[in-house]
């Protein structure tokens, strides 16, 4: 296993407001997962943090495409320079969000260094994008579509290497099951993109779906892979504190069967946690679950 770094990616610039006049609180999300001990406790290396700019809608209105996109756009290209370095110096990034906009760093650093793919742990797919859809403007929702290709180019085609992620190359896992006849879940299957559900999950087993889809990526044709966490993965039961708390979702045990496979890949090259939102979890609680995940997640050292 290499050296896990944790990096800091607190921006919250693609999600919508909860409430007037206030800003998604994910962007809390590492400081609570540090004062649970994360570094500590994975025997990480400090990797400091990548500031995001200001979250500011400015005049933004439906139909305007997605908001904060200059602000998302310089941010991925700096938390793609942190993430590069890390995987270039052999290091195992572990990149604390934030929202699931901040997976677009990691497109873009992997793009740079050649074609990898994409595990997404998420409960739903994040591929809204104009042709299937009018509701454009949350990154946080739309970051998959983005980064294969699909929506405007000053987040599509950063440093002229659109798509950063092939869509052959990318793997979703934990989707609700109520959202299979959703549009996104639609397209995804007339695009042979696989989607396991958690009902999928359950019937087949998460250990060994994952171990199957690492060993998906060993056929030469993709030089590794990230994985990608949205803690509304997890049942609201455990996982309330979220933008979107949907029902039956995963169990914690579930979720840690599914990630250690993945993360010990030796194809695997780094994991990013997003969405979990501290103020939503005034006790911790949540917050403590989730570490506890992330670090029962990764193989012994």
């Amino acid at each position: 296993m290499r050296n896990p770094v944790v990096l800091d990616a607190p921006s919250n610039l693609g999600l919508r407001p909860p409430a007037p006049g206030t800003v998604p609180g994910c962007y809390k999300l590492a400081g609570a997962l540090r004062e649970q001990g994360v570094l500590r406790r994975l025997g990480a290396l400090e990797g400091g943090v990548v500031v995001p700019p200001r979250y500011d809608r400015g005049d933004w209105r439906e139909g305007d495409g997605v908001f904060n996109a200059a602000a998302l756009a310089s941010y991925t290209r700096r938390l793609a320079d942190r993430i590069e370095h890390h995987v270039r110096a052999g290091d195992f990034p572990v990149v604390l969000g934030g929202d699931c906009s901040i997976q677009l760093g990691a497109s873009l650093a992997l793009r740079r260094l050649g074609r990898y793919g994409l595990v997404a742990v998420d409960a739903s797919p994040d591929f809204r994008h104009p042709g299937i859809s009018d509701r454009i403007g949350a990154a946080g929702g739309e970051e998959v579509a983005l980064a294969t290709g699909r929506g405007q180019d000053d987040l599509t085609d950063l440093e002229g290497l659109k798509p950063y992620l092939r869509d052959e190359d990318v793997r979703f896992f934990g989707i609700r099951d109520a959202f299979r006849d959703d549009a996104d879940c639609v397209e995804l299957a007339a695009l042979r993109i696989p989607v396991v559900t958690v009902g999928h999950l359950r019937e087949w087993g998460a250990r060994a779906l994952a171990r199957a889809t690492a060993q998906s990526f060993e056929s030469g044709v993709v030089s590794g892979f990230w994985v990608h966490l949205d803690a509304d993965v997890l049942d609201p039961s455990v996982m309330p504190a979220v933008d979107s708390p949907d029902p039956d979702g995963l169990m914690p045990g579930e979720l840690v069967e599914l990630l250690r496979p993945l993360l010990a890949s030796p194809l695997c090259v780094g994991f990013n946690v997003t969405v979990y939102d501290p103020d939503l979890d005034p006790d911790g609680t949540a917050g403590a679950l989730l570490t506890d995940i992330v670090v029962d997640a990764f193989p012994l050292r």
